[in-house]
């Protein structure tokens, strides 16, 4: 099967709806196959669950206000992002660099765009569960093997512009272990992952959009994902603060 990726639009929604009725009348006339990948936006799935915050409700910690000093952004912003954060890194003016659900991203996650003015939409709740719920509700109804990744755009350290990231995946294996491998000179490679479901989530991304264009789910074929019914644990795509070259190289230099 030749590799295409099929962006799906849908309405805007208000409030919680059931997704996984959205999803299957999403998809219209387009024909799941065995091995296909469904990449759904984290933040539609965080709408169906409702996971939206009023900011005006909000009453900020002391420790909320003092990171609001710091960095200067809204006491109430910033209380949400203390309490969706693991562990906070440092920031700059606007973002606070946090870890949340094991995943380093600016502000926890937390977005204010496609949501009305003074909202906020967090990272779904327990995505993987629901990556797997979702590949096993499609596998009884349709009789087929599909990969499920829960997808946020991310900005890439010294580069322009945002990519895809994986926030939690169901139904194939998300990294390829190359170790061991010879590359074309016949050296062994000895560190090489291939992050298979984060380049499949950014290559969706790049088709679902990241305005007004109402496609938060896509439909990736022919990628090549080696398919598993075992569950996936959240730790497989991770890495600790500890092991990133990019934070022990900040860090070390400090």
């Amino acid at each position: 099967m030749s590799f295409a990726v099929i962006p799906l639009r849908v309405e805007k929604k208000d409030g919680p709806f059931d997704l996984y009725r959205d999803l299957v009348s999403s998809l219209g006339s387009t024909r799941l196959d065995e091995g296909d990948v469904i990449v759904i936006s984290s933040k539609y799935i965080a709408n169906s669950q409702n996971r939206i915050i009023d900011m005006s409700g909000t009453v900020p910690s002391d420790a909320a206000v003092s990171v609001a000093g710091q960095y200067k952004m809204d006491p109430k912003f910033a209380e949400i992002i203390l309490r969706e954060s693991d562990r906070i890194f440092g920031g700059v003016s606007g973002f606070v660099l946090t870890s949340s659900d094991e995943i380093l991203a600016p502000n926890a996650g937390i977005d204010k765009s496609n949501v009305k003015k003074g909202k906020v939409v967090l990272y779904p709740d327990e995505s993987y569960l629901v990556s797997e719920q979702l590949r096993r509700k499609l596998f009884l109804d349709l009789g087929i093997h599909v990969g499920i990744i829960v997808v946020d755009s991310r900005l890439m350290p010294a580069r322009a512009g945002t990519i895809g990231v994986t926030i939690a995946c169901a139904g194939f294996e998300p990294i390829q272990d190359m170790r061991g491998q010879k590359d074309l000179d016949g050296n062994p490679l000895k560190v090489t992952l291939k992050a298979t479901a984060d380049n499949i989530a950014s290559i969706a991304n790049h088709k679902m959009g990241e305005g007004a264009e109402s496609t938060p789910i896509a439909i990736v074929k022919g990628s090549g994902a080696v398919l598993t019914d075992r569950r996936i644990s959240p730790g497989e795509m991770t890495v600790s603060s500890e092991m990133c070259v990019y934070i022990r190289g900040f860090q070390n230099k400090e």
